[in-house]
């Protein structure tokens, strides 16, 4: 089940078991520092390298709007069958939530699988491609880079974990096996 909410219910987890995700508390309390930041640097990146080249002004914002459905459409598709989906906002950042207990794979693609889709293949297919498509590919992949700013600081922070961690709303435990 889906739910649009300002603040999704209390997790059921055991914090004696489950330890927060990021362990380091002064990277805790400052995650959005860098998650802002990084959104920023791959914003003026995106209008220094001319990302908005060669599509048409009146459809920026729709395209811009439609890769950001689809992003989130991705994490939806990696988990919408194994925990209810609680979407809510923080500042300019949309924060999907599950109550799902997910594998260190199962969590890695649920944060990896927009980025990949969505900039890594289009970021791909511009080696391939000199025609009229690669104004939209370098716009896909500039404008999901930018909206998958905190997935791409989480990305590598989930395979630093062990590999036998199970991941849940932002804590995650070690010696179990569990999709």
């Amino acid at each position: 089940m889906i739910y649009w909410v300002k603040t999704p219910p209390q997790a059921d987890i055991d914090y004696n078991e489950y330890r927060p995700f990021i362990r380091n508390d002064w990277f805790r309390k400052h995650y959005m520092f860098f998650a802002y930041g990084l959104m920023a640097l791959l914003t003026v990146l995106f209008f220094v390298t001319g990302g908005m080249k060669g599509v048409p002004y009146l459809l920026r914002i729709p395209v811009f709007v439609l890769v950001f459905l689809v992003h989130e459409l991705l994490h939806i598709l990696v988990i919408y069958r194994i925990g209810d989906i609680y979407l809510s906002h923080s500042g300019l950042f949309f924060w999907m939530n599950t109550n799902a207990k997910m594998s260190k794979g199962r969590f890695w693609l649920y944060m990896t699988l927009p980025l990949l889709m969505l900039t890594v293949v289009p970021a791909a297919l511009l080696l391939l491609n000199t025609g009229t498509c690669r104004p939209w590919l370098l716009y896909i992949a500039w404008s999901n880079a930018i909206i998958a700013s905190s997935d791409i600081i989480n990305s590598p922070l989930i395979l630093l974990k062990p590999n036998d961690s199970v991941f849940c709303r932002g804590y995650y435990k070690t010696g179990m096996k569990r999709s």
